[in-house]
């Protein structure tokens, strides 16, 4: 098994797309990319601790890749819009790959120009790639939030949308 940490803005609309996924071991949504340790919800949001909601991904290579996964994290959020993902704000918000040995780095940059060389975006890819210090777990009120929400008026309007497009895009 690998793993591998992203944020694409609020960790509760990514969680339930990669829980979907065949080789996606373990979803475990979280803090990374900051100072702060240990950070809570509640700092988080203040957008004083440097960390990015994120998700943390435990996958067997065997039967999902690493690009895979990677072409779905661009496809389900904005990679251009800089801290910020629709009407969530703030450096917590960003779009950033944790990555853990060099050989993720590589393919993450090499997606990355690929990405804007062919025009897929109108705007540059803003993601961060950096190396993972440190993950935090979020708060256990924020595992598997969608499915232990789904009435819940977030999950509905802002949520679900973006499920409905990754089971359009790719055939879920």
């Amino acid at each position: 098994m690998k793993t591998i940490v992203l944020g694409g803005g609020c960790f509760w609309c990514m969680d339930p797309i990669f829980q979907k996924l065949d080789g996606v071991d373990s979803v475990v949504v979280g803090y990374a990319g900051g100072e702060k340790p240990n950070p809570t919800y509640r700092e988080i949001c203040t957008g004083t601790t440097g960390h990015a909601e994120v998700l943390q991904l435990t996958y067997d290579p065997e039967t999902i890749s690493l690009q895979k996964i990677f072409q779905i994290f661009f496809t389900i959020h904005d990679p251009t819009t800089l801290n910020r993902q629709g009407a969530d704000r703030g450096t917590q918000y960003r779009s950033i790959i944790l990555y853990q040995n060099d050989q993720d780095m590589i393919l993450a940059n090499q997606l990355i120009h690929g990405l804007n060389e062919f025009g897929a975006y109108p705007d540059p890819i803003v993601t961060e790639v950096v190396l993972l210090q440190e993950f935090y777990p979020a708060e256990e009120y924020h595992q598997d939030y969608f499915n232990k929400n789904p009435e819940q008026s977030y999950c509905q309007l802002v949520i679900a949308p973006k499920i409905d497009k990754f089971n359009t895009v790719f055939g879920k």
